[in-house]
């Protein structure tokens, strides 16, 4: 996957082991993590899974991206995915995650949208889904400003969490 990406404000470069430090400093920080199950906390573990994550090809429409201001186009924000939910499908699901310094700007939305686009009209999937914590408002609000509807209460890895999904048709709508 070698997808570019632009915004208004923003630039989406495919995330690489170039950004594994700035992955594993935002990920280190209690707050950007605190409704997210991992092992966090810089050790073998999490270095393994971010670089399983990083190396890995989702396919040619798949991956995740780093996020970064055009203004400040060598400063890393965060990411913005769109992969097989769990890395292994069959549905392809949003992600996000944003260093705290970037949290309150429209930023996820910017972002998760314009990757939005790029699965329905790009790579032509007929529905994605996501999903937050029951109690991350910032995450639940980037959802349903994109546009994805409600499904149902549930647990990722044990914890509460509302999923939601956006078909084709919903995203037609939205873009009339």
């Amino acid at each position: 996957m070698n997808l570019h990406f632009e915004t208004p404000n923003l630039l989406l470069r495919p995330r690489t082991l170039e950004h594994f430090d700035a992955c594993i400093a935002m990920d280190l920080d209690p707050q950007v993590t605190r409704y997210i199950p991992g092992p966090w906390d810089g050790g073998q573990e999490h270095r393994d899974f971010l670089r399983s994550r990083m190396e890995r090809d989702f396919g040619e429409f798949c991956g995740y991206w780093a996020i970064f201001a055009k203004s400040a186009p060598d400063e890393f924000l965060g990411w913005v995915s769109f992969i097989p939910y769990e890395a292994v499908g069959p549905e392809l699901e949003m992600g996000w995650r944003l260093v705290r310094r970037a949290w309150g700007r429209g930023i996820a939305s910017e972002a998760a949208a314009r990757i939005v686009e790029h699965a329905f009209v790009g790579a032509g999937v007929e529905r994605i889904v996501a999903d937050a914590h029951a109690l991350n408002e910032a995450s639940l609000g980037v959802a349903r400003k994109l546009g994805f509807r409600f499904v149902r209460d549930g647990e990722f890895e044990g914890l509460p969490s509302k999923f939601f999904e956006m078909t084709r048709a919903d995203f037609a709508a939205r873009e009339r």
